[in-house]
């Protein structure tokens, strides 16, 4: 044993050549892939001067060859590497060593010297300025791990514990699925808990494998964790959310999704720590008790709360009105159990005052009683988001708008029994306030009968800065009018999809502004012309960014025209599937004063012809769209990808 242990230098660990007696038995490892966080020194082949007898050496070479070790003889010289360095290089020997240095815990490499956790992080006592400064490299913890899929296995992790901890620590883990054959199993989180004791973020998604006992380790191993991200991981229960709860002071970031195995005494737990965000979806067995402990009994509760999909009463909702005094962004979405009821009494709790940012996604028991008391309820609400909320109307809208003075954004979305005239009272009565307004596929919003008298006086809206209506069918050229009066300082307009509107009720808008508009689409707006793009350009071309006109069959080489001679700060231009031609990119690449950066032609009628003006255009090109273009060569698209280098070409 003396020859086993009289070893002088690094290199008698590993010199480079093979261990195995064969070649074959080299397979029976696994292998790290091209991708692995190992360290190892190059090494020199070794010279032979003399011939060796192998056959009459090989019992005394069996007896000092060190894999005849047993595991604790080896895990007890493995502790004993002076480096980091070096034990990345004998992690690289074989898969036995791997698992034997990712199972030597940081306290046990350390354990000559003194170490201490005092407030949830790191410090080992100084035995002289080297040794502080070295552990305080290892102790940052910004070094970040993706696996994915087929990569996402225990000896992958193994080497990511072994490997980091020389290049500063690991700080961010990400387990995105894991390998069918030999995925992630709680064997890799020990690896990781005993060798990454500086992570701060792990996220497990669909590994099934991964149960209390590996997480359990990591709340132990890993005690400056912040944020907790498990979603599809049927096997977890509540032990491991008692385990982090108990080992991990600093956590404040928990997302569970479709956990199924996790309840509300887990929940609780959490809720003795100081967290600050948490999301909870899918997850069956987590109720009312466990919303009402992680709301009330919380230190200083959560600011941020997202509820989604779970099976819970009008007594959340009133625990959360009451309760959530330092909740600033509430989302709950898909919470069939909840009445009306529920929305009332959260609005009348008094408790949510300092809520900023409030999301409600198919929700029936959101009523105009509901979102009357939500406003009242709510001063500090500036950003609403509503969808698939069919019960919801206009009344319930504009009583909003009157009981929320502070409302900024505001974004609907197949709120199918908001009409028209619920859109302009939100606008009239929010018009100090009021932002931002998306409205997306809302089917009741319709045009106004063309016999119809509009207002003489219509009280305008300086305040709103950004318009989005998308595919809402009814949606015309009087509404466009009445939108071109009251709001004349818009500066980004977004009306795709709106089939039914033209130019009479586009020019309004464009040329009643006051300010200049930024971004303009109006992508599927089959109907417009080049009338407005050209009218567009005139007047607001000097401040004009981002141009959307796909699918504009009426739109051709006119607007580009207007576009090279006034747009010169335009950075992005889309005239997909237009009436663009050859002659439209000539016209375009001919001016100096254009720098787009992003071009989309996608399926436009353009030839071989426009591949000089394209080449001219690229110097300032960093995408190109080409896709469709049948007119364009192979040979002229490889030409345009050689010349481009700088420029993405999807073709």
């Amino acid at each position: 044993m003396s020859k086993v242990f009289g070893f002088s230098g690094k290199n008698d660990f590993f010199r480079g050549d093979s261990i195995y007696s064969g070649p074959r038995e080299g397979n029976l490892f696994l292998s790290l892939g091209r991708r692995v966080d190992l360290y190892f020194p190059p090494s020199k082949r070794s010279r032979i001067s003399a011939p060796v007898d192998i056959k009459d050496n090989a019992d005394e070479f069996n007896e000092v060859f060190i894999e005849s070790l047993p595991d604790e003889c080896l895990f007890e010289i493995l502790r004993r590497l002076p480096g980091d360095q070096e034990r990345s290089s004998c992690a690289c020997v074989s898969k036995r060593w791997l698992t034997l240095l990712s199972n030597i815990s940081w306290d046990e490499l350390h354990s000559d010297k003194v170490v201490s956790r005092v407030s949830g992080d790191l410090n080992t006592l100084k035995e002289g300025e080297e040794e502080k400064e070295e552990t305080q490299t290892e102790s940052n913890g910004h070094l970040s791990r993706i696996l994915e899929g087929m990569k996402a296995t225990d000896t992958r992790l193994a080497a990511i514990s072994v490997g980091t901890s020389s290049r500063g620590g690991l700080g961010k883990l990400l387990v995105r699925g894991s390998n069918p054959a030999r995925g992630v199993t709680d064997v890799g989180l020990r690896a990781v808990a005993r060798g990454c004791p500086t992570l701060r973020v792990l996220s497990l998604w669909n590994v099934p494998s991964v149960g209390d006992e590996g997480l359990t380790e990591i709340a132990k191993g890993c005690p400056l964790l912040e944020k907790l991200d498990l979603r599809q991981c049927p096997s977890i229960t509540d032990c491991s959310l008692a385990a982090f709860a108990e080992g991990c002071p600093n956590l404040t970031e928990v997302t569970l999704d479709s956990c199924r195995m996790i309840g509300n005494e887990g929940l609780q737990g959490l809720a003795k720590g100081s967290l600050r965000s948490v999301t909870i979806k899918d997850c069956p067995l987590i109720g009312d008790q466990g919303i009402v402990g992680l709301v009330s009994n919380a230190t200083s509760g959560p600011t941020k709360l997202k509820l989604h999909g779970l099976h819970l009463t009008d007594l959340s909702l009133a625990v959360i009105g009451r309760y959530g005094k330092q909740v600033t962004g509430l989302v709950l979405e898909n919470l069939s159990d909840v009445t009306e009821r529920g929305f009332w009494v959260m609005g009348n709790g008094h408790g949510l005052q300092k809520l900023s940012t409030l999301s409600i996604s198919s929700c029936q028991g959101v009523t105009d009683l509901g979102f009357d008391s939500i406003g009242k309820g709510c001063p500090s609400l500036k950003q609403l988001c509503v969808r698939r909320c069919s019960v919801l109307s206009d009344n319930g809208l504009v009583s909003l708008a009157k009981s929320a003075p502070s409302l900024e954004r505001l974004q609907l979305e197949e709120c199918h029994r908001v009409t028209q005239y619920g859109l302009f009272g939100l606008i009239v009565n929010s018009r100090e306030s009021l932002r931002s307004l998306s409205i997306k596929s809302c089917l009741g919003i319709k045009d106004f009968d063309k016999g119809m008298e509009l207002p003489l006086v219509i009280p305008p809206c300086e305040s709103l800065r950004s318009l989005s209506i998308t595919n809402c069918p009814g949606f015309g050229d009087s509404n466009l009018i009445i939108l071109g009066k009251m709001c004349s300082r818009l500066q980004n307009l977004d009306l795709s999809g709106l089939s039914g509107i033209t130019d009479s009720g586009l020019l309004p808008l464009l040329e009643g502004s006051m300010v200049g508009f930024v971004k303009v689409n109006v992508s599927g707006c089959n109907k417009v012309t080049d009338e407005s793009v050209s009218t567009l350009c005139r007047t607001h071309g000097w401040c004009l960014e981002v141009l959307n006109i796909d699918s504009c069959h009426k739109i051709g080489d006119r607007s580009l025209v207007a576009i090279s001679q006034n747009c010169q700060i335009l950075s992005d231009l889309d005239v997909s599937y237009s009436a663009v031609s050859d002659l439209g990119i000539a016209e375009l690449a001919h001016c100096d004063r254009i720098n787009l950066q992003v071009l989309s032609v996608a399926g436009c009628h353009i030839s071989d012809k426009s591949v000089p003006g394209l080449k001219n255009l690229g110097r300032s090109l960093l995408g190109l769209n080409l896709q469709r273009c049948n007119g364009i060569s192979q040979s002229s698209v490889n030409h345009l990808i050689e010349q481009l280098w700088k420029c993405d070409i999807l073709h």
